[in-house]
C-alpha cells in the first residue's frame, strides 16, 4: 500500500477507530499533512488523490516557493520554530501558527499584527518535560503569564501545542499528551478563556493523542514517507 490515497485512508481510519474508542467523534480531529520538504507534486497529488486541503510546513521560504504553484483554496499551518526576523513575512501565509514558544515572540507577533492589520491565530507551545534542546513555555510560566498573552488583543490564541520527548513506543507520550490537556484545561477556569485547540501527535503516537483529547494531529512521514531533502525542493 503506497499510494497516497492509500496511506491518507489508513491514517484517517486510525484516526476515526481512536476518536470512537475515546468516546469522541472522529470529526472533532484535524490532520494537518506535514509536506515540509516534500515538492508541489507530491502535495498536489495529496490533494486530487486524497482530497487533503491542509498542510503543514516549518521553513517559510520553502512554504513561500510552494504556494503559488498550488490551489488557492489550500489552507497552511506553520507548525516550526517561528524566528522574530521572519514574522513579518510569515504572518500573511498562514492561517495558524503552532509553536509561539515565549512571551517575547507573541509579543514581536502582536506588534507587528498591528501594524499590518492582521489578526494572526497562534497555539502556545508548551515545554511539558523542560528539555534544553526544544523551545516552548514551561508550564509553570505559561500560567504566570498567561493574562499577559491575553492581553495581546491582535493575537487570537486558540490552544497549546506539544511535542513529547521521544520514547520507545506511542504510550511514552500519553502523560505528556494528558497534562497539555489538564494545563488547557485549568487555564481555560483560572483566565476564563476557550483554549479549543490542541496540536498534539505526529506520525508515531497520533493514536494516542487523539485518545487523550487531541484536535490537530501532525502528521508527516506515515503520509508522504521520509522527508525529502530540502535541497531538492
Amino acid at each position: 500500500m503506497d499510494e497516497i490515497a492509500d496511506r491518507f485512508a489508513v491514517i484517517r481510519g486510525k484516526i476515526a477507530a481512536a476518536a470512537t474508542k475515546a468516546g469522541r467523534s472522529p470529526e472533532e480531529i484535524e490532520l494537518v499533512a506535514v509536506s515540509k520538504t516534500h515538492p508541489p507534486e507530491t502535495i498536489r497529488r495529496a490533494v486530487e488523490e486524497a482530497g487533503q486541503t491542509l498542510f503543514g510546513e516549518s521553513r517559510l521560504q520553502e512554504a513561500r516557493v510552494k504556494q503559488p504553484q498550488l490551489p488557492g483554496r489550500l489552507r497552511w499551518h506553520f507548525i516550526g520554530h517561528l524566528q522574530k526576523n521572519k514574522i513579518r513575512a510569515a504572518l500573511p501565509h498562514f492561517e495558524l501558527f503552532h509553536g509561539v514558544d515565549s512571551l517575547e515572540t507573541a509579543t514581536q507577533i502582536h506588534r507587528i499584527a498591528s501594524e499590518e492589520g492582521l489578526r494572526p491565530a497562534v497555539l502556545l507551545e508548551i515545554n511539558l518535560a523542560g528539555e534544553a534542546s526544544k523551545f516552548g513555555f514551561p508550564a509553570d510560566t505559561l500560567e504566570s503569564q498567561i493574562e499577559e498573552l491575553l492581553a495581546l488583543d491582535r493575537l487570537a490564541i486558540e490552544g497549546l501545542m506539544c511535542i513529547p520527548p521521544p520514547g520507545p513506543t506511542p504510550e511514552h507520550s500519553r502523560p505528556y499528551f494528558s497534562r497539555l490537556r489538564e494545563l488547557r484545561d485549568r487555564l481555560q477556569a483560572t483566565a476564563r478563556v476557550g483554549l479549543p485547540q490542541l496540536s498534539m501527535g505526529m506520525s508515531n503516537d497520533f493514536e494516542v493523542a487523539v485518545q487523550e483529547g487531541a484536535t490537530l494531529v501532525r502528521v508527516g512521514t506515515a503520509l508522504f514517507g521520509e522527508r525529502v531533502r530540502a535541497a531538492q525542493i
